[in-house]
């Protein structure tokens, strides 16, 4: 949701098989007049069609999203980096990139956030360079 605050050009698929935060997101859609936000109540992997970018957290681990989800990144990118999954994690992971079948980048949160909450956080792009 604050994306689609702060980029109201873009459009924003928000997917949860989760029936109750849904409603929360179609409550805050149109409270605040957010008509680039399309809620769905499904699994993404469900959900037709592809994708920029895929944004999420705790979901699985970055190999299982990664397979699962790469055939809904489209392969023209329309922006200065290549479309892919952006994903919030925290702790220690280089197991999982070590088995990931994708090139990524890591950005250290603790380099734009001063809160103690951003230390250990880090946000993986990942993608596939076309």
């Amino acid at each position: 949701m604050p994306l689609a605050i702060l980029f109201p050009e873009t459009e924003f698929t928000l997917a949860d098989s989760i029936t109750k935060k849904i409603r929360v997101v179609e409550t805050i859609k149109t409270e605040l007049g957010l008509n680039n936000v399309n809620p769905l109540n499904d699994r993404f992997e469900n959900i037709p069609g592809q994708f920029d970018f895929i944004v999420g957290r705790a979901i699985s681990s970055l190999p299982e999203l990664w397979s699962s989800l790469d055939v809904k990144i489209l392969d023209h990118s329309r922006n200065d980096r290549p479309n892919g999954i952006l994903y919030l994690k925290g702790g220690e992971f280089s197991d999982e990139l070590s088995l990931l079948r994708a090139q990524f980048k890591i950005y250290y949160l603790s380099d734009y956030f001063t809160e103690l909450f951003f230390e250990t956080k880090k946000l993986i792009h990942i993608y596939n360079q076309y």
